[in-house]
């Protein structure tokens, strides 16, 4: 199979492990890339994503495993910047050019017509600071137009790390509307990002990633649907509480660092109830929304559990 007979745009990680001497950077990570979808790329820093990014680009070879787009690796794409388009550090820039300048010359480099950098140009902005000498542009600047070469190819897969950097809020807004409209029309995007509240507004599946191991690979709701609600509780005696809900069938109660108790198994009115019952002030009481951030340092500390 090769990419002329396979133009889904699924991007299919296998068993990829990468070692540096005995050190481990991937461990048998595993996971794909739908068409139709944003995929969040997540890890604390050294956990391995950029190096899988590189893998899966062809850009340093797996000890093990492998990776594979439109059903073959990455260097067997006839069209390869037809297929994927990827921004790994928006650096490497002529600052003596301008952008049209170096758009056009990644054009004539991959083949397409000149045509398709105003396409580019347009899609990410940059059409009125085009005639630009590039050293005059912002880090926020720089990316749209790492992002615009990307374009250049009308890929299937866009592949990107840490395309946020350097974005102000509009900026990234405007990023966050563009890889959603990308993904609409059936094609498929990975991010790597450390805005985890990005993430949570853009992405419909994510990857999460510790010390060069999967640790999570599906849906945030389905995430967010393997923790068991809380309600907190800030309140005039906590260990009373505590006591008095155990006795009432609701046992799994946590101390937080804010000096609130995190009750499991139990709804605010039965928990407001009991203290009632039990004669403790109640200052506080909310159900606890699950953000990613939480569920993400809990996966990457090793304490998730069920």
């Amino acid at each position: 199979m090769d990419d002329r007979q396979d133009r889904s745009g699924r991007v299919v990680v296998d068993g990829l492990t990468k070692r540096f001497g005995a050190v481990a950077a991937v461990d048998g990570v595993s996971f794909s890339v739908e068409p139709g979808a944003v995929t969040g790329f997540l890890g604390p820093n050294g956990s391995g994503k950029t190096t899988t990014l590189r893998m899966i680009l062809g850009l340093v070879a797996p000890t093990t495993g492998g990776c594979r787009i439109n059903g073959v690796p990455f260097a067997a794409l006839r069209d390869p910047a037809r297929v994927v388009g990827a921004v790994l550090e928006a650096q490497g820039f002529h600052p003596a050019r301008t952008a049209r300048r170096h758009l056009l010359a990644c054009a004539a480099a991959i083949g397409v017509p000149d045509a398709a950098v105003d396409v580019g140009l347009g899609a990410v902005g940059l059409v009125d600071v085009a005639d630009r000498f590039v050293g005059g542009y912002s880090l926020g600047m720089k990316q749209r137009l790492a992002l615009a070469v990307a374009m250049l190819g009308d890929p299937q897969v866009l592949i990107l790390d840490e395309p946020a950097n350097g974005l102000d809020p509009e900026g990234i807004a405007w990023l966050r509307a563009f890889l959603r409209a990308f993904a609409r029309q059936g094609r498929s995007v990975l991010v790597s990002s450390h805005l985890l509240a990005e993430i949570e507004q853009t992405a419909d599946h994510l990857v999460v990633i510790t010390r060069g191991r999967c640790v999570y690979r599906g849906g945030l709701d389905q995430l967010r649907g393997s923790r068991r609600p809380r309600v907190l509780v800030a309140c005039s005696a906590p260990a009373r509480l505590a006591h008095a809900l155990a006795l009432a069938g609701m046992p799994e109660v946590d101390t937080l660092p804010d000096g609130r108790l995190g009750v499991a198994g139990g709804d605010a009115v039965r928990v407001g109830d009991t203290a009632l019952a039990a004669g403790v002030a109640i200052y506080g009481l909310a159900d606890e929304r699950i953000d990613l951030e939480q569920l993400f340092f809990q996966l990457t500390s090793g304490r998730w559990g069920p």
